[in-house]
């Protein structure tokens, strides 16, 4: 029997970031799986760089430890508290739970203590990502920009942001 229950971690080994890599690859992971060569570097090297103090992951698990929540943010390349949301994944059976929202509310509360201004992130148009655009909406961020056919042809990146402090 399958609980609500979930708890929310700050990544902290490399045995959980080959759990994460495997999860972000699995077939509960992500709706739209056509990858870009980018997109899928990024995600297997992203808990590695938060190892490295490069970037922040956070990940939820269930009852029985294992990862159904992923997500990262990132300071600018500036360094001037400025962060990148890269990624917000749930597993296919546990979303409608909350863990997106727990997730980023997690990440708040560490942009806080970090003095972070504000918090950039982005998403695809196509429908399969509405969920995320809502999330987003809901949550107080704005729709800053659009670049056409940055993921392939017809596929735009929608740009939100949201001021921290």
């Amino acid at each position: 029997m399958i609980t609500r229950t979930y708890e929310i971690h700050l990544l902290d080994s490399a045995a959980r970031a080959r759990s994460i890599v495997e999860f972000l690859f699995s077939e509960h992971s992500f709706d739209d799986t056509r990858y870009t060569p980018g997109e899928e570097e990024q995600l297997r090297a992203l808990p590695y760089r938060a190892l490295d103090g490069q970037a922040v992951v956070w990940y939820a698990t269930n009852e029985r430890d294992e990862i159904i929540g992923v997500s990262c943010a990132a300071e600018n390349d500036q360094k001037t508290g400025g962060y990148s949301w890269d990624y917000v994944v749930v597993h296919r059976d546990h979303r409608g739970w909350g863990i997106a929202g727990a997730l980023l509310e997690r990440m708040l509360v560490y942009l806080r203590q970090a003095s972070a201004r504000y918090l950039m992130t982005y998403t695809c148009s196509l429908p399969e990502y509405k969920t995320a655009r809502k999330m987003f909406e809901k949550n107080g961020f704005k729709l800053i920009g659009q670049c056409p056919d940055y993921y392939f042809d017809g596929e735009d990146r929608l740009i939100y942001w949201l001021r921290i402090s």
